[in-house]
């Protein structure tokens, strides 16, 4: 598989990213490589759908511009924020990070893996996303349009939700991403699984 993986990846490489310029979707966060814009907008998206996120991500940048003012804030004024959004341990888990990206980290969010994946609520795909694209860091971001799209162009037929399967498809993702371009790369591996996969 890998080396089928190494045979497609230029020329896979090429067509997603040319579909992406004229196909990809229009949303808020997508108008900056701010790291901070790029991680709340990340957390929001987990379980929740695109259009219900944009609202509550314009009011939340709003009115916590920034992680230092975030990190100042009370967290019951996060948790209103984020009120009917769902999932409030995504809210309070931001609010938690933002703390320590301000007293340990100087209000710079970390920009390698092994340090961004220590902050409550960050895994391997929130840690990619942000690193991919605030960053232009050449790693995967795999989340479940991304498992599906991998799938397909790999014929994979079993579940890959068990933990080696996982591995394995973010072992693909790895190969793929592009030196150049990795966080157009994976937004647009995103958005394909969204709109067409």
């Amino acid at each position: 598989m890998m080396k089928y993986a190494a045979k497609i990846k230029n020329p896979l490489r090429r067509k997603l990213l040319a579909w992406y310029r004229h196909h990809q979707r229009s949303l808020p966060w997508r108008n900056t490589n701010d790291p901070y814009c790029i991680w709340i907008s990340e957390i929001m998206l987990q379980q929740t759908r695109v259009d219900t996120v944009i609202p509550y991500y314009e009011r939340f940048i709003k009115s916590f511009p920034d992680v230092r003012t975030l990190a100042n804030a009370p967290v019951q004024d996060v948790l209103k924020i984020w009120e009917n959004l769902g999932y409030y341990s995504r809210a309070r888990n931001i609010h938690a990070a933002s703390r320590i990206i301000t007293d340990r980290c100087g209000g710079r969010i970390p920009d390698k893996s092994e340090e961004i994946k220590t902050l409550p609520g960050i895994g391997d795909y929130t840690a990619g996303a942000i690193l991919s694209i605030a960053y232009g860091l050449a790693v995967p971001a795999v989340d479940g349009n991304v498992r599906r799209i991998l799938s397909r162009v790999f014929a994979i037929r079993k579940s890959m939700d068990d933990p080696r399967g996982q591995k394995k498809l973010l072992d693909l993702a790895a190969a793929l991403v592009p030196s150049r371009h990795a966080g157009d790369f994976n937004q647009a591996l995103m958005d394909l699984g969204a709109t067409i996969c």
